[in-house]
């Protein structure tokens, strides 16, 4: 049933194949663009991924102008008015993000700054300061997980500040987004673990936070499935071609999906993890995931217990009392981090990590509770619960 209102916004073309990366000259074509700029980091750059795009461009009347390479894990102000020198130093007219999260939040930076003008990126800070579309940008993910290839969002740090800054706005949004098979077959088990059970649950919060629709929910279940079918594939065979495909095809749907309905408690938690332990974001999702779902079950336990079917399939769905089902759900999930640890020694607890204290939990929990992402899980939570369910994590 439809709710009474809702709004679901996702205008990013997607271009999604195994040779997809050919398209990228065309597309550009129809925005008029000839001289695209490649913003990546070292690490891709080594991997050889770059030699992908470069090949797709022989023969094309488009040229790569510039590549800037120089993306640290963690975006900063620096970095963005760096690549945007570049940009406009070699008379660039389009961006092309090749990377993760830090590299797509990077280029959407340096889209502003190119397209306003200036260096002063800060003046843009917060939600919905640009009024006017920007330079043509396309993404191409090198991880399936973050999804923002298809978000309204970027984080960018202040490192003389020691803060992250958030900049929202519909003109963030690429003009498409690439996925191609070539561009994930490399990444080591462990990130290919982290960023699969990343989209998952951005999915899942997509699918049992209070802002969820039917256009999020379709989005969301198709990539739960997606995912719950390859993950494991992927990791027994690495180079699985149409598994890698299609788990990057369940990260952009579980942007698309979060985007439009919101996370939950899991990215509060994740989010303050992160900030005080420096832990990768999607280990903070994998680490909170089925405890978040325990927790919500006494007010969401219909919904989680929808999960199964996407999770495990028909027939076990069919087969479980619909009692039964919430708890089957978020065992399902468990028993994914189980396969994951036994795979790449994915930590399954926060003492597993090796990095998270006991007495840093108080003030994580300080933090989860003044975390905007709270706002929309469907059980309230405070202070105690918040340290409660951290407590359940550490073993």
């Amino acid at each position: 049933m439809a709710k009474p209102y809702y709004e679901f916004f996702c205008p990013v073309k997607i271009v999604a194949g195994h040779m997809a990366l050919e398209h990228i000259p065309f597309e550009l074509s129809t925005l008029q663009a000839k001289r695209p700029m490649i913003i990546t980091d070292k690490g891709v750059r080594g991997a050889g991924l770059l030699a992908h795009v470069e090949a797709a461009f022989e023969g094309a009347e488009a040229v790569i102008a510039a590549i800037y390479d120089d993306v640290p894990p963690d975006s900063s102000l620096t970095t963005v008015r760096d690549a945007a020198a570049m940009f406009r130093a070699n008379n660039c007219d389009a961006i092309i993000a090749i990377g993760g999260g830090s590299v797509i939040d990077t280029s959407k930076g340096v889209n502003i700054l190119v397209t306003e003008g200036g260096d002063d990126l800060m003046k843009y800070m917060g939600a919905h300061n640009l009024k006017r579309p920007l330079k043509p940008f396309f993404v191409v993910p090198t991880t399936s997980g973050t999804g923002s290839e298809v978000t309204l969002v970027a984080v960018i740090a202040d490192k003389e500040k020691g803060v992250k800054m958030p900049f929202t706005s519909y003109f963030l949004m690429p003009n498409a987004a690439v996925l191609d098979s070539r561009m994930t077959l490399t990444l080591p088990p462990h990130i290919t673990a982290m960023t699969g059970m990343d989209a998952l649950t951005h999915a899942v919060e997509a699918f049992t936070c209070m802002a969820h629709n039917p256009m999020s929910d379709a989005y969301a279940t198709a990539a739960i499935s997606k995912i719950s079918q390859n993950l494991m594939k992927v990791m027994e065979n690495p180079k699985d071609a149409e598994g890698r495909l299609e788990l990057a095809q369940a990260s952009t749907m579980a942007g698309a999906a979060f985007s439009n309905s919101m996370v939950g408690l899991v990215h509060a938690l994740g989010h303050s993890l992160g900030a005080v332990c420096h832990l990768p974001h999607g280990l903070c999702m994998s680490l909170f995931l089925p405890y978040v779902l325990e927790y919500n079950l006494e007010t969401s336990a219909d919904r989680i217990g929808e999960l199964l079917l996407p999770l495990a399939g028909a027939d076990v769905y069919a087969a479980t009392p619909v009692s039964q089902r919430p708890q089957k759900a978020i065992a399902h999930i468990k028993a994914m981090r189980d396969e994951l640890y036994e795979r790449c020694k994915l930590p399954r607890t926060l003492k597993e990590t090796g990095k998270v204290a006991l007495d840093q939990l108080e003030h994580v929990a300080d933090l989860t509770i003044n975390d905007g992402a709270i706002i929309f899980n469907p059980k309230e939570t405070d202070y105690e619960e918040a340290l409660a369910i951290l407590k359940r994590s550490w073993e």
